[in-house]
């Protein structure tokens, strides 16, 4: 089975691409819905991460409250270091978990959404990676339009990764989304049969 890491920075269009590869029948296993399936009451992601940063960080009703942990670690290096360590672990589990049943299923190819994959290393684990890559400016100006944020909020996330020109060093292959959605269809179809053709 040939497992491809698809990444790219905050608002480049990384779900357009996502969205694409499902509708053409090939799986996508999503690590942010992972990230969050791991913090869900009950489960031992939730437990270490109370006791990592105290019980303010739980709703009334004892789920976790994002924005109470965003506030933690937003720009606390150290925190963010500390939560990436308790949840990166359970997250790749359930990946490889996923992984193994496709495998069992028969299924060729399949695709791993993984945000921050040059950053917490992870390209290594894949037979290959792909970035969805918007220039710096319309990435900013989707940002902004996106999650109504100023400037200075949307820059602070975009810093907060990996520059967009040096992961298109670090990846495979770059799928450039600055086009119409066509043109990007177009370099995924392309990208899909070269992959075809080799496994």
């Amino acid at each position: 089975m040939y497992v491809v890491a698809l990444t790219g920075g905050i608002a480049t269009g990384k779900s357009t691409v996502s969205n694409y590869l499902l509708k053409q029948g090939i799986p996508v296993i999503d690590t942010d819905l992972l990230s969050r399936k791991v913090v869900e009451p009950g489960e031992m992601g939730l437990k270490q991460v109370t006791q990592a940063f105290g019980p303010a960080i739980l709703t009334l009703e004892g789920q976790l409250n994002r924005s109470k942990l965003g506030e933690i670690i937003f720009n606390n290096e150290e925190a963010k270091k500390q939560l990436n360590g308790i949840l990166h672990p359970l997250i790749y589990d359930e990946v490889s978990r996923m992984l193994d049943q496709y495998r069992q299923a028969g299924q060729t190819l399949v695709f791993v959404d993984v945000p921050l994959l040059f950053e917490v290393n992870r390209d290594r684990y894949y037979d290959e990676s792909w970035l969805v890559y918007l220039n710096a400016d319309r990435q900013l100006e989707r940002l902004m339009l996106r999650n109504n944020f100023s400037v200075e909020e949307a820059k602070a996330r975009i810093n907060s990764q990996l520059p967009i020109d040096e992961k298109v060093i670090l990846a495979d292959i770059v799928i450039n989304n600055s086009g119409t959605r066509e043109e990007t269809y177009q370099q995924i179809d392309e990208q899909l049969r070269r992959i075809q053709g080799k496994i």
